[in-house]
């Protein structure tokens, strides 16, 4: 079970809604993913429109809880207006919150999401901050009211899974009371295993699924993984080392000889 700002859920890994081939193969591997949270971006050129009320009417046949995002923003004002008028839509304070700094790496504006964030939760908002494995720029969030940080493993859309494992390790050691998601840049079940077995609460992701040659096969693999990597972390990792250590030792045995 993992826990958002008060709400329980028992799914570790939170799944985009954008990208998917058809909006069937969209709902069947939301289904099949096990979410429970689905991110949705709002199109304010269609969100009123015939085309958004279609999209909205799958969303919700699906019984999920719905966090909206701010994609695609690119200064504080916009993402505070884009939050307030998805909060008007959906009727929810929760807000996924980017305010992107660099087209290519869609890195986010740190100063910029701090700033926002500071906005936003003082006009009752949950803010899920999707930002860098920065600690200053997470402790700065956390400071100005999140109790979720959302750190990437690698760039949007990349595929490279986690590229920053020290400093991905220091925000969980340094936050232990922050429910910690790692949003962005993953692309196999592997690495959703892997931000699970560093003792993160979840995983985000959209692109690994959605462009997938089977889209409802993968999320049922990305479920598996988070699934094995919390497993893994509950039971306890044993620490890497340097050096070789016998699973079968011989000192203190008998040791038997062949008789002719």
């Amino acid at each position: 079970m993992v826990t958002f700002y008060g709400k329980t859920f028992a799914s570790r890994l939170l799944i985009g809604s954008a990208l998917y081939p058809s909006p069937a193969i969209m709902q069947d591997a939301i289904r099949a993913s096990g979410a429970n949270i689905v991110t949705v971006s709002l199109r304010r050129e269609s969100a009123g429109g015939k085309s958004g009320d279609a999209f909205w009417k799958l969303i919700r046949e699906l019984d999920v809880t719905v966090l909206p995002n701010t994609a695609g923003c690119r200064t504080v004002r916009e993402a505070v207006t884009t939050a307030k008028l998805a909060r008007e839509l959906f009727g929810t304070n929760w807000i996924k919150l980017e305010v992107i700094a660099d087209n290519d790496t869609l890195q986010p504006d740190v100063v910029g999401l701090v700033e926002a964030a500071t906005i936003l939760i003082k006009d009752g908002f949950d803010v899920f901050p999707y930002c860098t494995e920065d600690l200053s720029v997470a402790n700065r969030l956390v400071d100005a009211g999140c109790r979720v940080v959302m750190p990437w493993a690698a760039p949007i859309g990349s595929a490279k899974g986690i590229t920053n494992r020290d400093a991905l390790t220091l925000l969980r050691e340094r936050l232990p009371d922050i429910t910690l998601v790692v949003d962005a840049g993953l692309g196999a079940p592997s690495h959703a295993a892997q931000a699970l077995e560093l003792g993160y609460d979840a995983v985000l992701l959209n692109t690994a699924i959605a462009k997938a040659a089977d889209p409802v096969a993968m999320a049922d693999a990305f479920r598996l993984g988070c699934d094995a990597g919390r497993t893994a972390y509950e039971a306890g990792l044993m620490n890497a080392r340097d050096f070789a250590s016998p699973s079968t030792p011989v000192v203190g045995t008998p040791f038997w000889h062949a008789v002719s």
